[in-house]
């Protein structure tokens, strides 16, 4: 007998609804992970309405499936061809499940079958909000997950803070996290549930604007720096503050998160047909944020990119500083892509390596030689800083040379002596 299964997509992850068996065997055929939708919660929300009782039921008993979408989700489904309806930006379709082992046949179309239940408007909108509150689960999971791997907790953070607005942030946890445990319990978010945490999203967003402020202020003063000293000291305040920073606005993300899934309960339970618009609106004010905290991550990472640089060309004259500007630099840069990419934004860095002094100097030496000047007009371009440089040089590369065995120090010995030579 063949099962039909329908597919939802709404861009952060994919709804497989149908028949359990159906449903385990198309997720076993792709190789896909999933975790349950919650669809029973729509019975008893949607049911009531008019014309929607038997297939809200229906819904209720059928299997649902939410899958995150990555890369590799999203092209295991691509095959199937979902069309993407303009009004709701979900693309939809049915597939079959063609017995224990006949495989998967695309149909992508709504059919006579149980399927076709799910087009009604209502129950659409219903399964769509359902699905955004698994990805912000999802989400909330994994900064979780992220904030204890980091080893910072954000409540320490913030108690450390005298700012009201930090303070602030503390109660609005609390009431949140109250009311999740609340909704966990009874299944739905009530009045009273939710006069207590709706005025929690300006705390949130003060909060998250003080943060990024912060980070601001940490690029600022990486601008303009040309000494490597100067910077090798804002590089270091950026390394130990920044991570600090990141905890907090991963904190407000994750509960901002939680509020739109009290919102979006409450928006089920007292007018279900709303729930479309609010899901779309709340889907557009959540992209705005992810934008606003990439505009501000970004800005600082463009900065610690652009101080490392400054070190890079200066190593010649400074190695040993333009190191530790170059490292700092990478562990905050490093910290921040990490947060980015935690909430779906593509950072596209690499880590920048610190220049090695003795290729700046080659690289010096030969246009130099290009130009036909010798060995003694490049320590009179070099000057005394220069000169020093070297002499240290000449001392680090000596004590490596002498721990390194066989081959490696001989062409470590061999390329010091060549270079100094060619200084002297």
């Amino acid at each position: 007998m063949d099962d039909e299964i329908q597919l939802i997509n709404d861009g952060d992850g994919l709804a497989v609804i149908g028949d359990p068996a159906a449903v385990d065997r198309f997720l076993s055929s792709e190789g896909l992970e999933s975790k349950d939708l919650g669809l029973r919660r729509l019975g008893p929300k949607l049911g009531k309405a008019a014309g929607l009782a038997d297939g809200a039921s229906q819904l209720a008993a059928n299997s649902g499936r939410w899958v995150k979408l990555t890369e590799e989700s999203a092209q295991a489904i691509k095959k199937y061809g979902l069309m993407k309806n303009s009004k709701t930006g979900l693309s939809m379709g049915v597939v079959q499940a063609k017995g224990q082992s006949g495989g998967i046949k695309a149909i992508v179309q709504f059919t006579s079958g149980p399927a076709s239940k799910l087009a009604n408007p209502a129950l659409l909108a219903g399964a769509a909000g359902i699905m955004a509150q698994a990805a912000m689960q999802q989400t909330m999971n994994e900064i979780t997950d992220y904030l204890a791997a980091i080893d910072e907790k954000v409540d320490d953070i913030l108690r450390a803070q005298k700012d009201a607005v930090l303070a602030d942030m503390l109660g609005v946890d609390f009431v949140i996290e109250e009311a999740l445990t609340v909704r966990g319990e009874v299944g739905r978010v009530s009045e009273v549930t939710w006069s207590k945490v709706q005025g929690a999203s300006g705390t949130i967003g003060r909060t998250q604007t003080y943060a990024l402020r912060q980070l601001e202020a940490l690029a600022e003063k990486l601008e303009g720096k040309t000494a490597v000293g100067d910077l090798a000291k804002a590089t270091k305040e950026a390394e130990v503050r920044v991570r600090e920073w990141l905890a907090v606005l991963a904190r407000c993300f994750q509960l901002q998160d939680a509020l739109t899934v009290l919102e979006l309960d409450r928006v089920l339970d007292a007018a279900p047909e709303e729930l479309e618009q609010h899901r779309l609106g709340l889907k557009i004010a959540r992209r705005n944020r992810t934008e606003t905290i990439a505009r501000g991550t970004g800005r600082l990472m463009v900065r610690l990119d652009a101080a490392a640089g400054t070190a890079n060309a200066k190593v010649l004259l400074n190695p040993a500083s333009a190191r530790a500007v170059v490292k700092s630099s990478n562990e905050a840069a490093t910290g921040l892509a990490e947060f980015q990419g935690l909430l779906g934004i593509d950072a596209g860095r690499e880590a920048l390596e610190a220049r090695r002094w003795l290729e700046a100097a080659e690289d010096v030496k030969d246009r130099v030689m290009e130009a036909g000047t010798d060995g003694v007009d490049l320590v009179k371009r070099l000057g005394t800083d220069g000169v020093d440089a070297a002499k240290r040089l000449r001392t680090e590369t000596a004590e490596k040379a002498k721990s390194v065995s066989g081959k490696v120090a001989s062409r470590l010995a061999e390329r010091s002596t060549r270079w100094r030579r060619d200084v002297d």
